[in-house]
């Protein structure tokens, strides 16, 4: 009877262990792409400037921003271009652009649809739509793309909107609304109106979300004060009055330094949590993630990556995230050289990432990144300001969706070979990546012959584990072949073979 020797976990290994998140990855049961979505990016239109705002109704994605262009994807900029200033809509089938080309003159800094998909809202800097004056918000009927009489009239930008039943939530750096003191939050009503609601914030509101129940508005921003007390950066507030609830959760926001400001940037809800995204002003400054119990407002989780985080957007059971995040080591992740993640996904549960690592480059503005995040459920669509989605030319806006496919595992090197003593071989090979998985499964192979099976865990900062198996089935003289084969469970990449001389 043939006897094999079980493997060795290399040094390699020991070190990379210290490079991942402590305790099992998170990472869903079945096999193919572990999260919602896969990290290979569907063909898109393109833009030609930065994308700050997104938002879903239907079949139809609207985007906003300081872009007067867009362009099929895979073209350069130039070529088969359609004129969008500072708005489009997309088919989130295919990706491609509606035939909706409202004329603004300014840029577009945030949009909101309303739950039964009638109504989409605009919010920025722009005076007029279409030549006709409206002051930095404006409405469109989703069903033929017409701007509506709605013209609350806002003295200065626009930069966070939400709708809730009949209204329409207003955030920004703006003073007065419709002639009336409105300090940088307000709401109307979809018929117009401006309401009595005047939480009455000191300082801009860049992000606002309604509770999946409706009963709390989350608001965030750079803020001292608002909803009649002192909240820096995140407060949850009255929908009928305005008045700000305990939230104790942010008190894990610092509290503004000379040195350090952290600015809430985004916020997203689903069932009970509210997360919220944070960008710091400072090296070192909190840049980080919360998700928060909508009920009680404390605290459930919290990931302090270094790098500003300018989206979140919830799917089920994830978290997906847009920065530029360089340093988790706080998280015990990667730190500083391990490259810059502009694209991640967390646990809804407990914040640890999770098996998703496409990523985008910088480009156009402000380059940050990623700026804008939405969904129809079975979609990511990614909005900023980058040049390159996963390497390749994609500028300004992408997407990502559950379709069959999905990456698959990096093709493994060669196994390295050698007989160091009579009639054995050691075979040692190395973990590779799969932007859509953390587990995948390795089985060695001496021919035909299948010798062992592993799994083991990589991420594409880590070093990755080498695994080295000893061979004791062989006999002097002879010149066994190996090759190696991953599996993520739906695709299958397969080694060169190495051959070696058995001493």
């Amino acid at each position: 009877m043939k006897k094999l020797v079980l493997a060795t976990v290399t040094v390699a290994a020991v070190i990379a262990a210290a490079l991942i998140p402590s305790g099992p990855p998170v990472e869903a049961a079945s096999p193919g792409f572990g999260s919602a979505v896969s990290s290979v990016e569907r063909p898109t239109w393109q833009t030609d400037d930065s994308v700050n705002a997104l938002a879903t109704a239907g079949n139809v994605v609207y985007a906003g921003g300081l872009f007067t262009r867009i362009r099929p994807g895979g073209k350069t900029v130039g070529q088969g271009e359609a004129i969008r200033p500072y708005v489009a809509s997309f088919n989130r089938t295919t990706g491609a652009p509606s035939g909706w080309a409202p004329r603004l003159n300014g840029a577009v800094w945030s949009i909101a649809t309303s739950a039964d998909g009638k109504w989409v809202v605009i919010g920025g800097d722009f005076t007029s739509v279409n030549g006709v004056p409206r002051n930095r918000a404006a409405m469109f009927n989703v069903a033929n793309g017409g701007l509506t009489s709605w013209n609350p009239s806002v003295s200065y930008r626009v930069s966070a909107l939400a709708i809730s039943g009949n209204t329409v939530y207003l955030g920004g750096s703006f003073g007065r609304v419709a002639s009336t003191t409105r300090n940088r939050l307000a709401a109307v009503s979809l018929n117009g109106a401006l309401l009595p609601w005047n939480p009455d914030a000191d300082d801009d509101v860049h992000a606002i979300d309604l509770t999946d129940d409706a009963r709390k508005v989350v608001v965030g921003g750079g803020f001292t004060k608002v909803g009649g007390g002192n909240h820096y950066a995140l407060a949850m507030l009255s929908p009928s009055n305005g008045k700000a609830y305990a939230m104790p959760a942010a008190a894990a926001i610092p509290p503004p330094t000379d040195e350090c400001v952290s600015r809430v940037k985004d916020i997203d809800t689903l069932g009970n949590r509210v997360y919220v995204a944070n960008a710091g002003s400072g090296t070192g400054c909190y840049d980080g993630v919360l998700a928060a119990d909508s009920a009680s407002g404390k605290l459930v989780w919290q990931s302090k990556c270094l790098g500003a985080t300018e989206a979140i957007k919830a799917l089920g059971g994830w978290l997906y995230k847009g920065s530029h995040a360089h340093d988790c080591s706080k998280d015990g992740s990667f730190g500083d050289g391990a490259g810059i993640r502009h694209l991640l996904v967390e646990s809804t549960t407990n914040g640890k990432f999770g098996p998703w690592f496409p990523n985008t480059g910088v480009g156009g503005t402000t380059e940050v990144g990623p700026l804008a995040f939405t969904s129809g459920g079975n979609d990511l669509w990614v909005g900023g300001d980058f040049l390159k989605v996963n390497g390749k030319p994609q500028q300004g806006l992408t997407r990502f969706t559950n379709a069959a496919g999905g990456a698959q595992p990096t093709r493994p090197a060669a196994p390295k070979v050698a007989s160091p003593a009579r009639a054995r071989t050691t075979v040692t090979f190395p973990a590779v990546v799969d932007t859509d998985n953390i587990t995948l499964t390795y089985t060695l192979y001496r021919g035909s012959t299948k010798l062992g099976t592993w799994t083991r865990n990589s991420y594409p900062w880590a070093r990755p584990i080498v695994t080295t198996f000893t061979d004791t089935g062989v006999k002097s003289g002879q010149n066994p072949s190996y090759h190696v084969e991953v599996t993520d469970g739906r695709t299958r990449t397969k080694s060169t073979a190495a051959t070696v001389r058995v001493r």
